[in-house]
Formats: C-alpha cells, sequence, structure tokens
C-alpha cells in the first residue's frame, strides 16, 4: 500500500520537493538502516485469547481511535495544494493525533478549525525568542492539547555536495505564513531570526510548560540518561526519533534507542517514537517494546501527494488496520495488552 503511494506522490511532484521529502544527512546511513531495524525484532504471540474485538483506542494528551500518528513535517503545500489542512482532516476522520509543524504553510488556526478535536504542535527553539513564544501561545490559543519541542536540532544537520538546504519551488511569503505575522523588518532577514539557537537546554523544558500551562513532550531523545534528565527539567513525555536520518548521519536508529529510552523512563511518562515504521507489524513491535504510540511522517506525506486527504487517510487508515491484524494475530485485543513479553531479539 504505502509503496504504491509512494511511487504516485514521486510521480506528481516536483522533482526538487521530492528530493527534500526523501533526503537524509550525510550519506544516508541512518535514513537507508531506519525500517530495517525493525525488522531484526521478533513477535512472541499468545494462543486461545478472545481476540473478536481488537481495539486500538488510547488517551494520550487526547483521545484518539488509533495510536498511529501524524509526526510534525514541513511545506505540506508543496506536495498538495490544501496542505496540512487536507492533512488535519485526514487525521481527525481516522481518529489519529497530529503534530502541526511549527514550518506549516497553512495558519495555525486554519488546521485546528479543520481538526474539530485534539492536536498537538511542534515547537523550534529559534534565535528569536519572541517568535518562538509568540507561536506556542497562540497554538496554545488555538486549542493544542500539548507541544512538542524539537530537541535534536540546535542547526540544521550536514548535507552531502548537492544538497542544499532550502532548494525549494517556495515564496518567503508560503515558508512563513505562521511565524510572519510575528517577525519585524526585512523578510530577507527573517531567516536568520528562525533560524535554531545552539544554545537551547533542558531549562528551555519547563519555560515552555510555564508559559503555555500545556504538557511539554520533547522530541529527538535516544539516549536513557536524556530521557531521565528530561523528565526531571519538566517533560511531560519523551519522543523516540533520529529526525528522520536528517540531522545526525549514523545515529542510532529508533528500533533500538526505544528500549533503553523506555526503561529509564520507567512507567514515570508515555514515550513516542517515529522512525522507519512501515507497517502495522513495525508499529505493533514499536508499541511491544514500550512506546505509548508511534507517528510516521514520510507516508503521510506520500500519502497526500498521492491523493490529498483521500492519500493521507489510506495510509493512517491502512496502517491502523494492519496493526489491529497482527494485535489479533499475537493474542492482544487492545493495547493494554500489548507488552514486552510479545517481542524478542531477532
Amino acid at each position: 500500500m504505502l509503496r504504491g503511494l509512494r511511487d504516485q506522490a514521486a510521480r506528481t511532484c516536483d522533482p526538487q520537493v521530492w528530493h527534500y521529502l526523501n533526503r537524509g544527512a550525510g550519506e544516508n546511513v541512518s535514513v537507508e538502516e531506519a525500517t530495517d531495524a525493525w525488522s531484526t525484532w521478533r513477535l512472541r504471540p499468545h494462543v486461545l485469547r478472545d481476540v473478536s474485538h481488537v481495539s486500538t483506542e488510547l488517551s494520550l494528551f487526547g483521545r484518539w481511535r488509533t495510536p498511529i500518528g501524524v509526526a510534525p513535517t514541513a511545506f505540506h503545500r508543496l506536495v498538495h495544494p490544501d496542505g496540512e489542512l487536507a492533512t488535519a482532516r485526514a487525521a481527525a476522520h481516522c481518529g489519529s493525533p497530529m503534530v502541526l509543524s511549527s514550518r506549516s504553510t497553512t495558519r495555525i488556526e486554519d488546521v485546528a478549525a479543520g481538526i474539530g478535536g485534539p492536536w498537538w504542535f511542534q515547537v523550534y527553539s529559534m534565535r528569536d525568542r519572541e517568535v518562538t513564544e509568540a507561536l506556542a501561545l497562540r497554538a496554545t490559543r488555538a486549542g493544542a492539547s500539548a507541544l512538542v519541542l524539537t530537541g535534536d536540532t540546535p542547526y540544521v544537520g550536514y548535507r552531502s555536495a548537492g544538497q542544499a538546504v532550502r532548494p525549494l519551488p517556495m515564496s518567503d511569503e508560503l515558508a512563513l505564513v505562521n511565524v510572519g505575522e510575528h517577525l519585524r523588518g526585512p523578510v530577507d532577514e527573517a531567516w536568520d531570526r528562525i533560524d535554531q539557537r545552539a544554545d537551547q537546554t533542558v531549562a528551555d523544558v519547563r519555560a515552555l510548560a510555564e508559559l503555555t500551562g500545556l504538557p511539554v513532550i520533547v522530541k529527538g531523545v535516544l539516549r536513557g540518561d536524556d530521557a531521565h534528565e528530561l523528565l526531571a527539567a519538566g517533560a511531560s513525555g519523551v519522543w523516540v526519533s533520529n529526525h528522520g536520518g536528517r540531522q545526525l548521519d549514523r545515529a542510532v536508529p529508533t528500533a533500538r534507542a526505544l528500549p533503553e529510552v523506555v526503561a529509564a523512563v520507567g512507567g514515570d511518562a508515555p514515550v513516542i517514537v517515529d522512525g522507519g515504521i512501515r507497517s502495522g507489524f513495525d508499529a505493533l513491535t514499536a508499541l511491544a517494546l514500550g512506546a505509548a504510540a508511534v507517528f510516521v511522517g514520510r507516508p503521510v506525506l506520500w500519502g497526500l501527494g498521492a491523493d490529498g486527504a483521500a492519500g493521507v487517510r489510506a495510509v493512517l487508515s491502512g496502517l491502523t488496520d494492519e496493526l489491529a491484524h497482527a494485535m489479533g494475530l499475537a493474542g492482544a485485543a487492545g493495547l493494554s495488552a500489548v507488552d514486552q513479553s510479545l517481542v524478542v531479539a531477532g
């Protein structure tokens, strides 16, 4: 299913946009090994369990019908003219959690209205702190139920030769559709002001939570000691991610980092994961390893590029259906029955 949508999106997207969506950092090692890392785990199913009804519902900073969510990704209107609004409507239709990127090409308030329920907002710590705070407060007023602070981007990861940072057919007006409302001065100076801060620290977690009153999930965690420190600093959850292989190349795959982070958290907060999830079996493995939810990035954009909101619905519903099917075969009628006893290293 995903392969067909990917191929269709590749035919319809601008070549520069397609390159931007699928590229990684450095030599693309992290990108290429992300999916295969999930298949190194093996499932240990229960037998003779009543799975006549399998539920994928969960409560996680909102109530959802599926633990498969939409990871924050930028510039959806480069992929489809309906952009983030189409993605939001698809997520709402499927009951999936969605994280709206601060690099959205649709106004925050319009996306919130399109979802009509809970959603999360992604925050970058920008050089202009006032813009960071203004966007976080604006998302809070628009109804976000949680904030996702991206912590693995003090600056943009190294690209190999020929991989420019912004080789995109996009106007500054489109790229700055949200942040532009909070900027002062010439547009050509805006990019410097909204670049990420290299001096961000764990203190930013508590500051963001106190500013907005919302739970803050920190994204980009690959180590147990970092997870422990972030919870002590006020994080309400941690998100295991290597930024889709777009930041530090050769960073550990999330399928290998997840168990260490889960063990460090010890059930004190939810752990979320993304990175290379391409099937319901990958999702079941991640949930069994201790993730509360799994998020997908590139597959959502493939669906959006292939068929707009319908394509995104196909991605989210297809992965959820496959997850429910795998849960039933593993003897788990609900997410509470998915635990670490179901997996073993291959």
